[in-house]
C-alpha cells in the first residue's frame, strides 16, 4: 500500500527558467542514471533480499527515489513552464511531446526496463548500487555546474547530496554482510588462477604496478602465454559461404 504526500521532499523554485536545461533534465527524469531507473532497481532488489533490516534499506530509499523523481519532474516544468514557452517549443522533444517532464533521457532516448539493474543476490545488488549512484552523483554534478539559476542549484545540490548519503548505506549494508572489500562472493570456490595478474597491456615506459598487481596478493606474471590451442576448424557441410570444394 502506497500513500503520495502532495509536498515536495525540498521546495523547488526556479528562479530562472531555461528550456534547454530543463531539456538536460530529463537525464535525471527518463535517463538510465535517472530517479526512475534507481526508485525500480531497489524496490525490485528487496524482493531478493532475506535480511530484513537491508529490505527495509533498500524499500526506503526506493521510495525516497520516487520522492526525488517528483523533484526533478517539478524543476522540468517550471524550466518549461514558467519562462518563454516558444524556446521550450523550439527543442524537438518538447516540441512533439509537450512541455514538462517526460520519460525520456536528455537524447530523446526513451526510459527501458533494461536500466533496471538487478540479480538475485544482494551482494551483487548492493556493489551495483554503489556504482549507479556514483553514476547519478556524477551526472548532477555536471547538471549544478550548468544550472543558470540558484533554485535550480539548491535542489541540485541536495540531490547530489543523498546520492553520497545512499552510497554511504550501501556500503554499510555491505560491511554488515562482511563483504565490503571480498570479491569472492558466491557459492562456488575460485580456482588457481584467482591471484595470477597478466601483463597483458605492455609499456616499456611504464609497467603500471600496483598494489592490484603486486605480492603477496598477486603474482605478476611479466610475460604470459597462451596455455590453450588453436581452435578446431568446423566443418559444416551445409555453409553456403564456404566454396564448393571446401564444403566437401
Amino acid at each position: 500500500m502506497f500513500f503520495h504526500r502532495k509536498q515536495l521532499m525540498l521546495d523547488v523554485k526556479v528562479e530562472d527558467p531555461n528550456a534547454r536545461f530543463g531539456e538536460l533534465l530529463l537525464e535525471q527524469f527518463g535517463g538510465a542514471t535517472g530517479e526512475l531507473t534507481a526508485a525500480l532497481t531497489y524496490w525490485t532488489q528487496s524482493f531478493h533480499v532475506e535480511d530484513a533490516g537491508i529490505r527495509d534499506m533498500l524499500q526506503d530509499i526506493a521510495i525516497e527515489e520516487f520522492s526525488h523523481l517528483e523533484m526533478v519532474g517539478r524543476m522540468i516544468e517550471q524550466h518549461t513552464e514558467k519562462g518563454d514557452k516558444d524556446a521550450a517549443y523550439k527543442s524537438t522533444l518538447f516540441a512533439v511531446r509537450g512541455i514538462g517532464p517526460h520519460l525520456v533521457d536528455s537524447c530523446g532516448q526513451a526510459w527501458t526496463a533494461a536500466y533496471v539493474n538487478e540479480g538475485g543476490n544482494v551482494v551483487r545488488d548492493l556493489r551495483a548500487d554503489v556504482a549507479a549512484e556514483a553514476g547519478a552523483r556524477q551526472t548532477y554534478e555536471a547538471l549544478i555546474k550548468l544550472a543558470p539559476d540558484d533554485g535550480s542549484k539548491r535542489a541540485l545540490h541536495f540531490l547530489l547530496t543523498r546520492e553520497i548519503s545512499h552510497t554511504s548505506m550501501f556500503m554499510m549494508a555491505l560491511d554488515s554482510l562482511g563483504r565490503l572489500t571480498d570479491p569472492a562472493f558466491g557459492t562456488v570456490k575460485p580456482d588457481d588462477t584467482v591471484n595470477l595478474y597478466f601483463n597483458l597491456s605492455k609499456d616499456d615506459r611504464h609497467d603500471g604496478r600496483g598494489p592490484w598487481n603486486r605480492e603477496p596478493d598477486f603474482k605478476y606474471i611479466a610475460d604470459p602465454s597462451p596455455e590453450g590451442k588453436a581452435p578446431q576448424d568446423v566443418k559444416n557441410p551445409d555453409d553456403e559461404h564456404l566454396p564448393a570444394k571446401a564444403a566437401e
